[in-house]
């Protein structure tokens, strides 16, 4: 019975191993599902930084593991707050305790200059040519992306998240309650002085019919999403690109860089935002309260209150569970009276280093994170990064789907993601993923763009109002440039000066505390003492250097 015995145990063993060999995935990293490669080579560890959402429960999740499976690696995080302005990542980088790898570094590129050039984070050239196929392929495919990412000493440090977002690209929006406008038989404003007269009526004419003068005509919100009002409402005068920009209020014109803010032009959008505000027609808070207090305007209990806002998309400043929010629409471009009329524009494939190598890294460590970024950068890795694993809370698109250009769809969301509060897979965005416009309009979305389901087609609709209006590219200062390092740091230091200045007298003009016709010429003057000059002289040299580079 004992002989009998083994042999059975031993046939059971045979055809369990059989089974297993069978079974094992054959994918085209060539490692199987227990994170170990086929040749039993062990899982590389791996130390990265990435930033947790709030909305996220865990980063050990179905999609961390189907990473470190697909790459062979094992991950250690440190994990940051997502709102802490890259606090704590300062912190590691200064304490020198900093990991192999960061996956949500969000490094400028003066910063990956200045630690390149330390030799604390690592070129990735050789490494993306000799182990990221697909990265390899795209860089060919996109030579723009290449470029932006390439540091002016020819090196590659850090790797962004490309989101080419259409609506985002034209994201310094005007919003506007078009059931206001129809009910006092108004049109959709064309120029600034049309808007003016709008405002008015919105504060004069009852138009929530409640018998009280408790309107705000116009709102926005400083520290969020271009809800600064004086983006959108100087771009009439003259180009400018608003506060919280990798460059604020810088434009080129016949090839210079220059400062908007202390031209002509300027102060006739000064002038005008002046006279808006000692008519009351501008909310005070705007200049003051984040985006919380102008969703408490567009979310106010009762009657509708607010009548125009800035922000990047209107579900910021009403809730999407508001039927209010329904009642608003995107303000094209107004005319200046000298005929100017211009939107922001903000396309761009980032050079910001969501992705570096450090030093710390040995040289399987820096193959196995530059294959797990060449992984995170396919439809799979990007789609994980966003949502979460395909039928988690995403699916292929079924027959008769489409996406917001009226086209057969890729994939779909699945309504449980958009209803979740904390979601419990993927990495809610915090990773360097790559979502090209292609990728990122192959969605399914609801042709009813009032639908929960076609908000991104109601974007796109109100997006294509902005279209056109942009800038000639030669006129405006790239988002994707990098500065050498000998100036890099002076450049900060000036860039940080010279914005305070401007945001501080912008204010102080418009709510009358400076007159601007008084007190323009003493305003202009005071850039002498901030090194104004030596600012542009070190952004015309890194605007020259950008040309030659993409040529």
């Amino acid at each position: 019975m004992r002989k009998s015995w083994k042999i059975m145990t031993s046939v059971i063993l045979t055809a369990v191993l059989l089974l297993s060999a069978c079974s094992k995935e054959d994918d085209s990293t060539g490692q199987g599902t227990n994170g170990s490669s086929e040749d039993g080579t062990a899982p590389v560890k791996l130390s990265a930084f990435i930033n947790q959402s709030p909305n996220l429960a865990s980063l050990d999740n179905p999609f961390t593991k189907l990473v470190e499976e697909k790459t062979n690696v094992k991950l250690s995080f440190t994990v940051g707050p997502p709102n802490d302005n890259n606090d704590k990542r300062n912190v590691l980088m200064a304490s020198g305790d900093y990991p192999e790898v960061f996956l949500s570094g969000n490094f400028t590129p003066a910063e990956q200059m200045k630690f390149g050039k330390q030799g604390v984070f690592l070129p990735l050239n050789d490494l993306i040519d000799q182990h990221a196929p697909n990265i390899k392929k795209i860089f060919e495919e996109r030579p723009d992306l290449k470029a932006a990412v390439t540091s002016s000493d020819g090196n590659i440090y850090g790797m962004p998240q490309v989101n080419e977002c259409y609506h985002c690209w034209y994201s310094q929006k005007l919003w506007i309650n078009q059931k206001w406008l129809d009910k006092l038989g108004l049109e959709m404003p064309t120029t600034t002085e049309e808007y003016a007269e709008v405002l008015r009526a919105f504060k004069t004419k009852d138009p929530n019919g409640n018998g009280i003068a408790d309107e705000v005509p116009l709102s926005g919100a400083l520290y969020t999403w271009h809800g600064d009002i004086t983006g959108f409402l100087m771009n009439p005068f003259i180009y400018n690109t608003g506060d919280g920009q990798s460059f604020s209020y810088i434009r080129v014109k016949d090839g210079q860089v220059q400062l908007s803010a202390n031209q002509p032009e300027w102060k006739d959008g000064l002038s005008y935002l002046a006279s808006l505000y000692k008519e009351g027609l501008i909310d005070p808070q705007a200049f003051t309260q984040n985006q919380e207090g102008l969703q408490q305007l567009g979310n106010n209990v009762g009657e509708t209150i607010l009548g125009s806002f800035a922000i990047g998309h209107v579900q910021m400043a009403v809730a999407a569970t508001d039927e209010r929010n329904h009642d608003y629409v995107a303000v094209p471009p107004l005319k200046g009276p000298n005929g100017v009329q211009l939107s922001g524009y903000y396309k761009s494939v980032g050079n910001q280093g969501r992705f570096v190598i450090t030093d710390k890294a040995s040289e399987e460590q820096q193959i196995a994170a530059i294959k797990m970024l060449d992984y995170l950068w396919t439809e799979e890795g990007t789609r994980g990064q966003v949502f979460s694993l395909e039928g988690h809370s995403w699916s292929k698109a079924a027959a008769g789907q489409l996406n917001v250009n009226g086209e057969p769809a890729i994939y779909q969301v699945l309504p449980s993601y958009r209803s979740e509060t904390i979601h419990t897979d993927g990495w809610d965005q915090a990773g360097p993923d790559f979502r090209p416009r292609e990728r990122f309009e192959s969605e399914a979305v609801s042709q009813d763009i009032l639908s929960p389901e076609g908000y991104e087609l109601r974007l796109v609709t109100e997006t294509k109002k902005y279209e056109g209006f942009e800038p000639k590219e030669d006129e405006m200062f790239p988002i994707d440039i990098f500065i050498n390092t000998e100036d890099g740091e002076k450049a900060a230091q000036y860039k940080a000066t010279v914005e305070d200045y401007v945001r501080s007298n912008m204010l102080q003009f418009i709510t009358g505390d400076k007159d601007v016709e008084k007190d323009w010429n003493s305003y202009v003057q005071g850039f002498d003492g901030l090194k104004l000059n030596e600012y542009l002289q070190i952004l015309q040299s890194a605007y020259d250097a950008n040309l030659n580079k993409m040529e």
